[in-house]
């Protein structure tokens, strides 16, 4: 026995009698007791051989964007959800969706190879066999372009490699790039590539990050084969997901819509994933320094940075073209709140056959919305209305979700309570990022849904892996940040509505993501073999919808998200403080001669320059706007506030439906108005990770000093009104 598994042997006698034993969140005694009773029949109605029926049939073909059998899934999960006995809108919006038309890449010299570009069938998966129905590897909104040039390879491609490239004296300007996957989102190695001059950007998966230095590789192993590929969009996400052609707006059949030349998000320069078997060549090829030990992979080769000689040929072509995404929502509405709405979703588009990314955590909403249809059937009805959400066109840039969201906003900003986002799940270990005025709320349903691998609740599994892996002392469910990736966003960073995405991983990894081998079989032999785990999924999340929908009191605190804008804030101030030290020091090192020199004397080198001083930042605003948060926050008394008069709880709940809003401007971040959450957004040079109080943060990185004054004032008053609207809840909760 492992120390893991001893370790949750240990912990098991006092698991369930510590979860029953809590008072439950937003219930008053009576009403707890009947809400425990529902989750109970709930579990009992959970049936994992489902989630595997539908899977197969969803996976039987491969189901992009616009694709015949995309419209085939959308219509299978439309009846199954009227079968159970929801009311069903399947609402199409028209997106720009441009497909490969031409492809080509050569290495011209020293020597010469033309890139395969294919995803061969491997043995046993017939799915694999279906490579005409299937779209190429490719990179949806990269440009058309024609380019010949030295190439130059540059790490993962984030801004910090460029500087490691300018300290050598190597310009990416006119030349391509390589860059491996991993490190950043993929449509950041093309946005600065091209801020830096390059004319065109190669993106492959390194087998030391996604391949054979993992784990046997597909059919034999989990892990990436050398001809697979990673598909997928690089439009420019951390300014705005959705229609390029429909800024703002929803992409319905009367919507205007901008000119191609118009659009907005699309890569400056032409990019294209290729597998590790066609990078090799290429890599291979390069001359030039040896490139830094924390730059190298698993190749069979030396690496090094070039520019040249290697000298390749890039054409890329697209079909700019408009395809249907389809939403299917399907509606339950509630007996009490019908105007009030929990929205839980998943996206339902595939790159290829999309087993793991998206039909994983897909057919775990089915199931969920199954077995609550199920309890509907006895007379039960929830409080306030649910709605399950089948997104199209998430893959592509978040197009389905996005559409909807800004299609529906002023009725969303009125009504929804909260959304609930899952996408690909495997098994494991459960993660969750969300709303931190949610955290202790969700905490409590992870104490209560059971491992199905060990018996101990998945909460107690992770806090077991974390004092064994990681040497931590776990005393409650942390949620992460969000930053983008998934349907969460909209709802989330352009309205301001409150949020979770989870989903369990950590012992299904494999190379499968985005490309031709994410099939059924793959993920019935690596990921989720019973689909026990999407069972659990189906557990954890319908606790979350099903107690958000039947809350007397919405469960909402401020003591978890007090102490983590705390941490924020001195994140902020301590960026700021190590910026004008380290400037300060190199600025220093420089006049006196003595900076970094290359750890290779017989590579090029270029002295850096002299940075401006950094000035000291009056952070004032938000100290205070944090400290009367703070100072609030222990004086709401959630189990006072569920006691009071039916009125008065229906106001507290408006209020908390509102709260989230809160921490929103109109105008948004700093060029990128699409989202208006000061404390969460993607990192402007992260993509999907998240980057905290990102006005702020961003601009003390960027250097950018009276914008970062400005966005502390700004933020000292989101936090502000975000304080107010606390004082009215708490106020109002303690007339009791």
């Amino acid at each position: 026995m492992n120390r893991l598994y001893f370790l949750l042997a240990c912990l098991l006698p006092g698991i369930s009698l510590s979860a029953q034993s809590q008072q439950l969140m937003g219930f008053t005694e009576s009403s707890a007791e009947q809400q425990r009773q529902l989750e109970r029949a709930y579990d009992d109605q959970i049936t994992p051989a489902n989630l595997d029926e539908w899977m197969k049939y969803m996976t039987a073909r491969p189901h992009h964007v616009g694709s015949p059998y995309d419209k085939k899934v959308v219509d299978y999960m439309a009846e199954k959800f009227r079968s159970w006995g929801y009311d069903v809108d399947v609402e199409r919006f028209d997106v720009l969706f441009p497909t490969p038309k031409v492809r080509k890449l050569e290495l011209l010299g020293p020597t010469t190879y033309t890139a395969m570009l294919e995803e061969p069938p491997v043995t046993g998966d017939a799915a694999t066999d279906q490579t005409e129905e299937a779209l190429p590897p490719y990179n949806a909104f990269s440009i058309d372009g024609d380019v010949t040039a030295e190439l130059v390879f540059v790490n993962y491609g984030v801004p910090a490699d460029y500087e490691e490239l300018e300290k050598r004296g190597i310009s990416v300007e006119g030349k391509i790039v390589i860059a491996k996957y991993q490190g950043s989102w993929r449509g950041i190695k093309p946005k600065v590539a091209a801020e830096k001059g390059a004319i065109g950007c190669i993106l492959y998966s390194d087998p030391e990050d996604d391949g054979y230095y993992q784990g046997e590789t597909y059919p034999d192993g989990a892990y990436k084969n050398e001809y697979g590929v990673q598909r997928g969009a690089v439009m420019d996400l951390p300014r705005a997901p959705g229609d390029p052609l429909t800024p703002g707006y929803g992409a319905t059949a009367d919507a205007e819509r901008l000119s191609l030349d118009e659009a907005e998000g699309l890569t400056e320069i032409p990019v294209l994933p290729i597998s590790y078997h066609d990078a090799l060549p290429l890599l291979r090829a390069l001359g030039g320094p040896v490139a830094p030990a924390s730059w190298r992979g698993a190749l069979p080769i030396t690496y090094h940075i070039g520019p040249g000689p290697a000298e390749v040929h890039l054409q890329l072509e697209f079909n700019w073209e408009q395809a249907p995404a389809y939403d299917v929502i399907a509606t339950l509405e509630g007996s009490a709140y019908p105007d009030e709405w929990v929205i839980r979703g998943n996206h339902h588009d595939a790159w290829v056959h999309g087993a793991n990314d998206p039909i994983s955590g897909m057919v775990a909403v089915m199931e969920e919305a199954r077995a609550v249809a199920e309890l509907a059937k006895t007379g039960w009805r929830p409080k306030r209305t649910i709605k399950y959400a089948a997104w199209g066109a998430e893959e592509p840039g978040l197009l389905g979700s996005t559409e909807w969201v800004e299609t529906h906003a002023d009725e969303l900003v009125e009504k929804a309570v909260a959304y609930i986002n899952t996408d690909a799940s495997g098994r494991g270990f459960l993660g969750a990022g969300g709303s931190h005025t949610l955290e202790k709320f969700f905490g409590q349903i992870a104490d209560d849904v059971e491992d199905p691998q060990t018996g101990v609740t998945v909460f107690e599994r992770r806090k077991a892996a974390a004092a064994v892996n990681q040497g931590q002392d776990l005393h409650s469910f942390e949620l992460s940040a969000l930053g983008s990736g998934s349907d969460y966003s909209p709802f989330f960073q352009h309205l301001g509505i409150a949020a979770f995405n989870l989903g369990f991983g950590g012992e299904s990894s494999g190379g499968e993501y985005h490309t031709m081998y994410d099939s059924y079989d793959h993920y019935k032999r690596f990921k989720d073999p019973d689909f026990a785990y999407g069972g659990a999924l189906a557990k954890v999340a319908g606790r979350i919808t099903l107690r958000l929908a039947n809350a007397d009191v919405l469960p909402f605190e401020f003591t978890r998200m007090a102490r983590t804008l705390q941490e924020y804030g001195k994140e902020v101030m301590d960026l700021a403080e190590s910026t004008r030290k380290e400037t300060a020091r190199r600025n220093r090192l420089i006049g006196e001669g003595a900076y970094e020199l290359a750890a290779d004397p017989t590579e090029p080198y270029t002295a850096p320059k002299e940075k401006a001083e950094v000035p000291y930042l009056n952070f004032a605003p938000l100290q205070n706007a944090l400290g009367r948060i703070s100072e609030l926050a222990d004086t709401y008394k959630p189990g006072q506030a569920s006691q009071l008069p039916a009125a008065d709880r229906e106001r507290l709940n408006q209020l908390f439906m509102g709260l989230e809003r809160k921490l929103t401007r109109p105008e948004g971040l700093p060029r990128r108005p699409w989202f208006v959450h000061h404390v969460y957004a993607p990192g402007f040079y992260t993509g999907y990770g998240v980057k905290t109080l990102p006005g702020v943060r961003e601009a003390i990185e960027q250097r950018n000093f009276t914008e970062a004054q400005e966005q502390i004032d700004k933020l000292g008053e989101v936090l502000t009104a975000y304080a107010d609207q606390m004082q009215q809840i708490i106020g109002l909760a303690a007339t009791k």
